[in-house]
């Protein structure tokens, strides 16, 4: 029996992608919380020395070559290495009561790029009014919005709306920031929230769809180096995101769960690039937010 759950823990890590996603979306599900599959491992090797088993024990090699076969990469330290710029992505809840505090949290790590969904009218002069000083350069379209130490050109909305939706969903900027090394494209994106339930399951069928549309927005960019900063509502693992992370690099070392802020299981918050590498993503300490902010560091 624990052989037998060895091999089905390495199974769902190794083949998570051939999980069906047509009910449900079971799929998206069990890659949303993909890394936590390895806690299975501890209980199994309980059960394995209470039932003083050889063949379980070598089983269990299974899901443990599995688990370091898919987020191994993630361990390694990254703090060493090279990178031109930082960036900065935060949902900053629109409950949010303590908007220049979050600006002020956020500064800390002096990024070079600063994204922000979930603005809302009353709280942006708050944040507008904190980071004027260190970032002269911004940009707002509906409640997303992107501060930066490089002048930005050709800011336009992001057409990421999925059908159903009124004219007020506004949640994406596409922006040029002209860095030392040259131009760069920057999108800021929060891609439509997961709901959890009956009757539909992993409800992300709106959330696919804005992906979808962001993923063809990326293609269609004429600029080579492309960032996207933002709350995509999905880790790098879930299926409903292929559109975009198929042609963005995802992050380096570090797991940076950034959702929810109380206990972080999973890294919904995102910061991809193309011709460019992630070098390493981290969490932030918490805000007013149900979010934590991540930080990445970015080499072209």
């Amino acid at each position: 029996m624990v052989a037998s759950l060895a091999g089905l823990v390495a199974c769902l890590l190794a083949f998570h992608d051939v999980v069906p996603n047509r009910v449900g979306r079971l799929g998206s599900l069990l890659e949303t919380f993909l890394p936590w599959l390895g806690l299975a491992i501890p209980v199994l090797l309980g059960a394995t020395v209470l039932r003083r088993s050889f063949v379980a024990l070598l089983a269990l090699l299974l899901p443990v070559v599995a688990w370091l076969g898919v987020f191994g990469g993630l361990l390694r330290p990254g703090d060493g290495t090279p990178y031109d710029l930082t960036a900065v992505a935060h949902n900053v809840s629109d409950e949010n009561r303590d908007p220049a505090g979050t600006a002020r949290a956020l500064m800390e790590v002096e990024p070079d790029l600063i994204a922000l969904a979930e603005l809302t009218p009353p709280a942006l002069p708050g944040y507008a009014e904190t980071l004027a000083s260190t970032y002269p350069h911004h940009a707002v379209r509906g409640t997303v919005g992107l501060w930066s130490k490089f002048p930005l050109a050709d800011v336009r909305p992001l057409e990421i709306r999925p059908a159903g939706l009124g004219a007020d969903w506004n949640r994406g900027l596409r922006a040029t920031a002209r860095t030392s090394r040259g131009d760069v494209a920057v999108y800021v994106a929060h891609l439509p929230s997961l709901r959890l339930g009956l009757p539909d399951g992993f409800g992300s069928a709106r959330r696919d769809e804005s992906a979808a549309l962001l993923g063809a927005a990326v293609a269609a960019e004429q600029l080579d180096e492309v960032i996207l900063l933002g709350d995509l509502n999905g880790t790098v693992d879930d299926r409903g995101l292929d559109p975009v992370t198929s042609q963005l690099g995802t992050a380096g070392p570090g797991f940076a769960f950034s959702w929810p802020a109380t206990l972080p299981v999973a890294r919904i918050d995102q910061i991809l690039a193309r011709s460019a590498t992630v070098t390493r993503v981290w969490s932030l300490p918490a805000t007013g937010s149900d979010h934590l902010p991540i930080a990445a560091r970015i080499r072209f």
